[in-house]
């Protein structure tokens, strides 16, 4: 079932997802471990984001990264929401596209997730959310560099020349936002998945998680055949 988003409370959810497919996506983690563990690592990330979204207690929407897979992501979570798929462009063009389409549904403070940081809590979707009212924009860092979490209550300055899917993307984002004069805040960091040592820390953080995604994730990348880490020196 879908619905417009303005009927919701408080602030929207936006998960950013791709549909799982071997040989697409990843490919980093492809490259260390083959497609096919890449696609079975993508497919229970994602299911850890949905997790995420079903339980957020305002409006959600689904942005598939392909305009022919809203029928898919129409069919991810039951209730509530709204999917509307990513255009064509660099990831800045279409985070800042989607933002506009959710603030034209009347939803004033958007937050963005995407669909590799099983690291995040309900309790930081809420201090996000809860941030946006004292600050224009909220980050949640990434331990590699980038972010796991990127909100907004004022809509996005150009986002098109940041240095996406770099070591310098976090810092490069609220640089971007502060000289556009919006005020910024930062929250506790966290990390997502996109290399093998990655899925090694996530072992570890998920250890004793009890949601049920995060329990089949960790069990998941337990059974892997991870390469050995490189020796400290």
């Amino acid at each position: 079932m879908t619905t417009d988003v303005s009927r919701g409370h408080g602030a929207a959810l936006v998960l950013f997802c791709r549909r799982p497919a071997p040989g697409e996506g990843k490919r980093r983690l492809a490259r260390a471990l083959g497609d096919e563990q890449a696609f079975a690592v993508a497919e229970a990330l994602l299911q850890c984001a949905l997790e995420d979204a079903a339980a957020w207690p305002g409006p959600v929407v689904l942005s598939p990264a392909r305009s022919e897979d809203a029928a898919w992501a129409a069919g991810l979570l039951e209730g509530e929401v709204q999917v509307i798929p990513q255009p064509v462009g660099n990831l800045g063009e279409r985070i800042a596209t989607v933002d506009v389409l959710v603030r034209r549904r009347g939803c004033s403070r958007v937050l963005f997730i995407g669909s590799d940081a099983p690291s995040l809590h309900p309790w930081q979707l809420t201090a996000a959310a809860a941030a946006l009212e004292r600050a224009e924009v909220v980050l949640i860092p990434a331990a590699d560099g980038g972010v796991t979490l990127m909100g907004s209550r004022t809509g996005w300055p150009d986002l098109t020349a940041l240095p996406w899917s770099e070591a310098a993307l976090g810092a490069a984002l609220e640089q971007v936002c502060r000289q556009s004069s919006r005020s910024v805040e930062r929250l506790e960091g966290s990390y997502d998945i996109d290399e093998p040592a990655d899925c090694r820390l996530a072992i570890e953080r998920l250890t004793g998680d009890p949601r049920p995604a995060r329990r089949r994730l960790r069990e998941l990348l337990c059974g892997l055949q991870l390469p050995a880490a490189p020796l400290r020196t």
